[in-house]
């Protein structure tokens, strides 16, 4: 039995986009840039809503990061956590040109993407 060639392509396939975190120097800024780049609507309410997800992006907002620490059963601080620098979100899809500066390639990432 031969094989028969495949047909032509008639659409391209894309690479799915690597996963990027950036960091923001504190959450105004970050939802600031959030809203320039169209992952915000108001409600009715005049409530800020997230678009954390649609056909071209996806969007993870990590907030504030903490590492460590220790309580007590009381859940009294024994060691404070240390707070990491900045305001953070995760984010796949065509990064806007605004949010390059505050790009970041952590070594242990505190979320992922599943």
């Amino acid at each position: 039995m031969s094989q028969q060639p495949l047909p032509p392509m008639t659409e391209e396939l894309l690479t799915p986009p690597t996963p990027t975190c950036f960091r923001f120097p504190d959450e105004a800024t970050g939802m600031d840039a959030i809203k320039a780049a169209g992952f915000a609507v108001m409600d009715e309410n005049g409530i800020v809503r997230l678009i954390t997800a649609s056909h071209t992006h996806a969007l993870d907002v990590v907030g504030t990061i903490s590492r460590g620490g220790e309580w007590d059963e009381d859940g009294n601080v024994i060691t404070p956590p240390k707070v990491i620098e900045g305001w953070h979100v995760n984010y796949r899809g065509e990064v806007p040109d605004e949010w390059l500066k505050y790009a970041v390639w952590p070594k242990g990432p505190a979320r992922v993407w599943a």
